[in-house]
């Protein structure tokens, strides 16, 4: 069985703003300028080979819909695409703010085995109840430079044959 890398999509795979940065933009909805993250084309080609692959973000259902027509390379299938209506709200008692929690068990009831399951998200929180399964990336901000999408696709290439990559220590995968 291969494993299955939900992505996230703001900040990890793109940054969408609605004040247009110093460089052009890949494209623009609605009313926001859309970068996607240096190098995504070529790791959602790369991963695909040998992952199933999954979107999942806290943002609303449309938009991620939309968002994900726009940046999925036309060979890939996702597994699934998921928007904030499958995610759990939660508040933070300090603040009274509120964030969204993707709960991993949903994809238990689609057949998956959260061994053999990787979520790739920038914001921590949003897989607290699953850190076992989760890959922090650094925050995309539309830095045309950036290579995070490189070295990820390298260290997931490494644990592709993983019967459980919840025991695996993921926290410091950028040091190798």
């Amino acid at each position: 069985m291969e494993t299955l890398i939900v992505l996230d999509l703001d900040k990890t795979l793109l940054y969408a703003v609605q004040n247009k940065l110093e460089r052009d933009e890949d494209f623009k909805m609605g009313s926001y300028f859309i970068y996607k993250r240096p190098y995504l084309d070529h790791f959602l080609t790369l991963l695909a080979r040998d992952f199933k692959l999954a979107i999942w973000s806290s943002a609303d259902d449309v938009y991620v819909k939309q968002l994900v027509e726009r940046i999925k390379p036309a060979h890939i299938t996702f597994e699934f695409v998921w928007g904030r209506s499958r995610t759990t709200k939660k508040r933070k008692s300090v603040t009274d703010d509120y964030y969204f929690v993707k709960r991993l068990s949903k994809i238990k009831q689609k057949g998956f085995k959260l061994e053999r399951t990787l979520i790739i998200d920038d914001t921590a929180e949003k897989s607290m109840l699953n850190y076992g399964n989760a890959v922090q990336v650094a925050e995309f901000t539309g830095d045309p430079v950036d290579d995070e999408l490189l070295q990820l696709s390298n260290y997931l290439q490494t644990l592709k044959d993983a019967e459980n990559v919840r025991i695996i220590e993921k926290r410091f995968w950028r040091n190798g």
